[in-house]
C-alpha cells in the first residue's frame, strides 16, 4: 500500500503539486533502509573515509525523486525507478511484494538478497531507458528543463551522488573541508576522471617503498617473518603509597572469541615495583587459577587499584597525573604477522621497549618532528574530553611511535607530489593525491591514542565508534606498513570503493558543481535552483568541526598547496558551523541567558540564514525537502522558526524508518529511528510578514492537538515500523504545519508564542493516543501525576534511559516538574546528560535491616502502612516479595488493604504492560500478579500474558500489537 502524507496541503493554485505532496510508498522505502543498514555490506561511499550521520540510499532517492516528479506518479513506477523490487512481474503491487518478503524474512533459507529476489538498491543505478522515462516526466513538469538539485550541507555526499545517478544537474556545498574531500571524490573525480586504478596503486607503492624502511626499526621482530603489526598499549601511573606501577587496564583479555585462539595477559609485579606482562595463548584453568582476567586495576568509574598494595588512586587524581605528565606508556601485548599471513601473540620484550624509546628519541632530535602538529587543541564541547587528560596539542593525540610512523607516510606522499603533478593533468593529479590522502587519513582512525583495542576480535578498534573524542586507557600502536591496518591495504580498499562509485554513474556523466563554504552564502544565482534536498546539521547531536579536526590537521599537511582555499586555516571553521554548541558561549553566558540558550539562539540564527539563502536561490515555485532526524523539542522549535522566518510554506511531512531501532538500554542518541521528510515550497507570491495578522494561541491550540492526534492514529494504522517515540516525533510535522499557517501566533497578552508550545501540546496529545491504544489498565487517569509520568516514560521510550528533554516535556504535559521530584522521589537520575528511570531496588529501603540502619536518602519505607505515590506501593510490594517471600508479602498486602486499592492494581497492571520482560521489576510484577498474592489482591486481569513461557525480552512494539 501507499501512505498519505501526514497533512495534505491546501495548495497555492500557482504551485504545480509534486509527488512528495501526495502519497508515497513509505513502508517499502523504510524496509529498504533497514536492508541497507547491514554493517557487513554498506554502500561504497561509507568506506571512503569516516564521517557522521549519512542518510540511507533509499530514503535519499525518495526525497530527491519525490521532490521533483509530479504528483500522481504511480507507486510501482516510482519504486521501479528507485531500483526496489525484482525485474519481473510480481503478484500484486511492488509495495505488497516487499512487505510480504519483509514479513517472511525469518523463514528464509538463503541470504537476504536471494530472499527478496533483487539486490540492494544502492548497487543498482537506473537504466538508460528508465532515466529517459524519468527525464520525460520531469521535462513535462518543469517547462521543458531538467530540474537542478542542490544539497547545501552535503556532508558525506549521499544526496548529491544519487542525484547524479539520475542524470540531474547537481550542486553540492559543504563548509567542512574533511567531507568536502569525500564530495570531490564522489561528485567530481568519479564522473570526470573515472578509472585511474593503475596510477593510484603505482604511486601508493612508491610512497610505501619510501616510508616502510624508515619505520621498520620501531617494530622489531623476535625472529624472521614474525613482524609486529600491533602493539597493545596502556599507561601506568605510580602508586603514591608503595611506589609500584599501576597499569591502567580494565580487563586483561586480548582476544575473547571462542573461534580460533583466546589470548589473555597476566601481569606480575617485580620487586622494584615495575610490571612484567606474560601473554598466554589459549589459557587453561591452571593458567587462570587465582587470576581474574575480567577485572584489571581500573574500575568502571576510572579508579585505579595498585596490584601490590591495593591502595586505590581515584579517577580525579589519575587525570591530574596525566595533566602533569606523570605517566608513561606500556606495551603489554604484541600481535605479530607470520609469513603465512596468520597472526600470533607474544609477550613484550626489551627490544619492544627500546623501539618505543627510539621513537621518543627521534621526536626530540628531529627538528621537523619536534614541532610537527603542535597546533593547540581548542577548548570545546568534545575537545574537552582529551584536554581533561592533558592532551592539549594535536600531536599529543598520538604516542611517540604513532607520531613517527604517521609522519613518515605524510613525508613520503609530499615527496612524490611534484612528480604526480608533473606526470598527470590537473584533475587526475588532484584525484590521485586526494585518494592517497583519504587512505592515509583513514588510518588515523585506528592509529591514535583514542583508538582502543577490540578484545572480542583481537584487532585494533576505531577512534570514532561514537561521536566523541573520549580518552582510551588502552590503545594500539599500529605498524601501518604491514598487516591489514596498513597504507597499501587502505589504498586498495578505498580505490575499490571509488571504482564502484565510478561504475554506478551513467557513462558521460557531468560532474556536480561542488563548492566549499558557508551554506548561508552560496555561490548560486538568485532563482537558479529547482529543488533543494537537505539533511541539515543535527542541532546539538554532533560537533562536526571539533571532531573532524583530528583528520583535518593531517590532511592540511598533505593538501594545503593542492587546495589552498580549502586548507587555508589552521583548523576547521567553527564560527560559521550550524550546531548548538553551548561550550562556544562559556565566556559570554549570564544576564539571564544560559550557555544553552545562547547556543540555541545561535543555531536558530544560522539555520534561518541558511534557509533564507536557500529561499533566495530557489526559483519561484521551487521545493525544499528537509530530512530531519532528531528527538529534542528545542531542535524542532528552532527548525520551524528558521523555516517560517525564511518565507517557506510547509506543504507536507512524511516519516520514514531510516535507522536500526534502538531498543532497551541503547537510547543514548538524540537521533530518532525515523527520518521526517518536511517539505516547503517557495510561493510565487511572497508573503508580507510585517502586515500579517496575528492568530490567538487559544484558536490554534485545539487545531494543533487535533492535527497531532489524527497524525498519530494514522501512523499507528499505517503499518510503518515506528517506535512510540517516533510516532510523537512524526506527529510534529502536521502540528508545525498548523502553527506555520497561523503564524504569527500570540497569547492573550499579545506575547509571541514560539513553535515549541505547539510541540508540547502535540507531545501531550499523542501520548494520550498511545495510552488509549496500548494501556489496558483501568484507572490510569486516577493515578497520581508522578506515577502516571513514570509509566508513560516506559510506555513511550521503551527503555529506562532517554533524552532529558523528552522526560522533561512529558512531565510538563501532565503537570510534573521532573527536577522537583528527582531528589524527593528518586524516580530517576541523570546519566551522561540523559534521564534514567530507577527501579524498586534503588527506591525502597531494605526491610531486612533495622530502621535505624537504613539510609534516609532512600524515599520508600516498606514498613509504612500508607504511601504517597501509587508507584511507591507497588515498588514496596516488589521489595517485600523479593526479600521476604510470597507468604510474608501476602500478609503485608492484607495489612494495607491493597485488595481494594484500585491505584495499586492499575499501577501493577500498567507496569506489566510497559516494562521490558527481562527487567527485574517486570519479573517481580509478574510474581505479584500470579499465585497467592493474586488471590490476596483479588486481581481481575488475566495473568496469562505474563506467564514464564513468554520469551519476549522487550516491551511490545507498535507493529507487534
Amino acid at each position: 500500500m501507499s501512505e498519505n502524507p501526514i497533512h495534505d496541503s491546501e495548495e497555492d493554485s500557482s504551485l504545480k503539486p509534486l509527488a512528495i505532496e501526495g502519497k508515497l510508498p513509505l513502508k517499502t522505502v523504510g524496509i529498504e533502509n533497514l536492508r541497507e543498514a547491514n554493517p557487513q555490506y554498506l554502500p561504497p561511499h561509507r568506506y571512503l573515509h569516516p564521517w557522521f550521520a549519512r542518510r540511507p540510499t533509499p530514503a535519499s532517492r525518495l526525497a530527491i525523486l519525490a521532490s521533483v516528479l509530479p504528483q500522481g506518479i504511480d507507486s510501482d513506477d516510482l519504486l521501479r525507478w528507485m531500483q526496489i523490487g525484482p525485474n519481473r512481474e510480481v503478484e500484486g503491487s511492488l509495495n505488497e511484494y516487499v512487505e510480504r518478503k519483509k514479513a517472511t524474512e525469518d523463514q528464509r533459507s538463503g541470504n537476504l538478497e536471494s530472499h527478496y529476489g533483487y539486490p540492494r538498491p544502492f548497487t543498482q543505478s537506473p537504466t538508460d531507458s528508465e532515466r529517459a522515462e524519468i527525464h520525460e516526466a520531469l521535462r513535462e513538469h518543469w517547462d521543458g528543463e531538467l530540474p537542478s538539485v542542490l544539497d547545501p550541507t552535503a556532508g558525506g555526499g549521499v544526496i548529491p551522488y544519487e542525484s547524479l545517478r539520475y542524470g540531474l544537474p547537481t550542486h553540492a556545498n559543504e563548509l567542512n573541508p574533511v567531507p568536502s574531500l569525500i564530495l570531490k571524490v564522489m561528485l567530481e573525480y568519479a564522473p570526470a576522471v573515472g578509472d585511474i586504478e593503475s596510477e593510484v596503486k603505482r604511486w601508493a607503492k612508491k610512497v610505501d617503498d619510501r616510508a616502510k624502511p624508515r619505520i621498520q626499526e620501531y617494530f622489531p621482530s623476535t625472529r624472521e617473518s614474525h613482524t609486529p603489526d600491533n602493539y597493545v598499549c596502556t599507561y601506568h601511573v605510580q602508586c603514591r603509597s608503595c611506589g609500584a606501577e599501576i597499569p591502567l587496564v580494565t580487563k586483561w583479555w586480548i582476544r575473547t572469541r571462542s573461534d580460533g585462539i583466546r589470548v589473555v595477559v597476566r601481569p606480575e609485579i617485580l620487586d622494584d615495583g615495575t610490571v612484567e606482562y606474560e601473554v598466554i595463548v589459549n589459557p587453561d584453568e591452571e593458567d587462570l587459577r587465582g587470576f581474574d582476567a575480567d577485572n584489571g586495576p581500573v574500575s568502571r568509574g576510572g579508579d585505579a587499584e595498585c596490584l601490590r598494595c591495593g591502595v586505590v588512586t581515584e579517577d580525579d587524581e589519575v587525570r591530574e597525573r596525566f595533566n602533569e605528565g606523570e605517566f608513561d606508556y606500556d606495551v603489554y601485548c604484541v600481535r605479530y604477522l607470520k609469513s603465512d599471513g596468520h597472526h600470533g601473540f607474544r609477550s613484550p620484550n626489551e627490544a619492544d621497549v627500546e623501539a618505543l624509546d627510539a621513537a621518543r628519541d627521534r621526536i626530540q632530535s628531529d627538528f621537523e618532528l619536534s614541532t610537527f602538529l603542535s597546533t593547540p587543541i581548542p577548548e570545546g564541547n568534545k575537545t574537552a574530553e582529551p584536554r581533561n587528560f592533558g592532551i592539549n596539542q594535536w600531536r599529543e593525540l598520538f604516542s611517540p611511535r604513532q607520531l613517527v610512523c604517521n609522519y613518515e607516510y605524510v613525508d613520503a606522499i609530499n615527496h612524490f607530489q611534484p612528480q604526480i603533478e608533473e606526470e598527470h593533468n590537473q584533475k587526475t593529479a588532484e584525484a590521485i593525491l586526494t585518494l592517497l590522502t583519504l587512505s592515509f587519513s583513514k588510518l588515523i582512525d585506528r592509529n591514535s591514542r583514542l583508538a582502543d583495542w577490540d578484545t572480542s576480535k583481537g584487532y585494533p578498534s576505531r577512534m570514532f565508534k561514537g561521536k566523541n573524542l573520549a580518552f582510551k586507557r588502552v590503545f594500539t600502536d599500529n605498524n601501518i606498513s604491514v598487516g591489514g591496518v596498513d597504507f597499501v591495504s587502505y589504498v586498495d580498499k578505498i580505490y575499490q570503493s571509488y571504482g564502484e562509485l565510478v561504475g554506478y554513474l551513467p557513462e558521460g556523466s557531468d560532474p556536480a558543481n561542488v563548492s566549499v563554504g558557508d551554506a548561508a552564502n552560496l555561490n548560486q544565482a538568485e532563482d537558479s535552483v529547482s529543488a533543494v534536498v537537505v539533511d541539515p546539521p543535527y542541532y546539538s547531536s554532533i560537533m562536526y568541526a571539533e571532531l573532524s579536526d583530528v583528520f583535518y590537521v593531517w590532511m592540511r599537511e598533505l593538501l594545503d598547496d593542492v587546495f589552498p582555499d580549502i586548507f587555508r586555516e589552521s583548523l576547521t571553521d567553527k564560527e560559521n558551523e550550524a550546531v548548538a554548541n553551548p561550550d562556544r558561549f562559556d565566556g559570554v553566558a549570564g544576564n539571564g541567558s544560559s550557555k544553552r540558550d545562547l547556543a540555541n539562539d545561535s543555531y536558530e540564527r544560522k539555520m534561518s540564514e541558511i534557509f533564507s539563502e536557500l529561499y533566495r536561490v530557489l526559483e519561484p515555485g521551487g521545493v525544499m525537502t528537509v530530512m530531519f532526524t532528531h528527538k529534542e523539542t528545542d531542535a524542532w522549535d528552532t527548525l520551524t522558526m528558521s523555516l517560517i522566518n525564511s518565507g517557506f510554506t510547509i506543504t507536507s511531512t512524511h516519516p520514514i524508518t531510516s535507522e536500526m531501532p534502538q531498543r532497551a538500554g541503547m537510547r543514548e542518541s538524540a537521533s530518532a529511528d525515523s527520518t521526517l521528510l518536511l517539505t516547503g515550497r517557495k510561493p510565487h507570491q511572497e508573503r508580507d510578514p510585517e502586515n500579517a495578522v496575528p492568530t490567538l494561541w487559544n484558536d490554534v491550540k485545539s487545531d494543533t492537538r487535533a492535527a497531532a492526534k489524527n497524525a498519530a492514529r494514522d501512523l499507528i494504522d499505517s503499518g510503518l515500523s515506528l517506535t512510540k517515540t517516533d510516532v510523537i516525533i512524526s506527529a510534529f510535522g502536521p502540528t508545525l504545519r498548523v502553527f506555520a499557517d497561523a503564524y504569527p501566533v500570540v497569547d492573550d497578552e499579545d506575547n509571541e508564542v514560539p513553535p515549541r508550545r505547539a510541540l508540547e501540546e502535540a507531545r501531550e496529545a499523542v501520548t494520550q493516543v498511545l495510552v488509549d491504544e496500548y494501556l489496558e489498565a483501568e484507572g490510569i487517569g486516577d493515578l497520581d501525576d508522578i506515577t502516571e509520568w513514570y509509566i508513560l516514560c516506559w510506555l513511550v521510550h521503551e527503555s529506562d534511559t532517554f533524552s532529558y528533554d523528552e522526560g522533561l516535556q512529558l512531565g510538563y504535559g501532565i503537570g510534573v516538574d521532573v527536577d522537583d521530584i528527582k531528589r524527593s522521589t528518586k524516580t530517576w537520575r541523570k546519566s551522561r546528560g540523559d534521564m534514567r528511570l530507577r527501579g524498586h531496588a534503588d527506591r525502597v529501603q531494605n526491610a531486612n535491616e533495622k530502621p535505624e540502619n537504613r539510609s534516609s536518602r532512600i524515599p520508600v519505607n516498606p514498613d509504612d502502612l500508607s504511601f504517597g505515590l501509587a508507584l511507591d506501593k507497588v515498588h514496596a510490594a516488589m521489595h517485600i516479595y523479593d526479600v521476604k517471600g510470597e507468604s510474608a508479602c501476602c500478609d503485608w498486602l492484607r495489612e494495607r488493604n491493597f485488595d481494594s486499592d484500585s491505584t495499586f492494581k492499575a499501577t501493577l497492571q500498567a507496569l506489566l504492560q510497559v516494562l521490558p520482560h527481562d527487567h527485574e521489576d517486570w519479573e517481580l510484577a509478574r510474581d505479584l500478579a500470579v499465585g497467592r498474592t493474586r488471590d490476596v489482591l483479588d486481581l481481575d486481569f488475566s495473568p496469562n500474558v505474563f506467564a514464564e513461557d513468554n520469551q519476549q525480552t522487550q516491551q511490545t512494539g507498535i507493529d507487534d500489537y
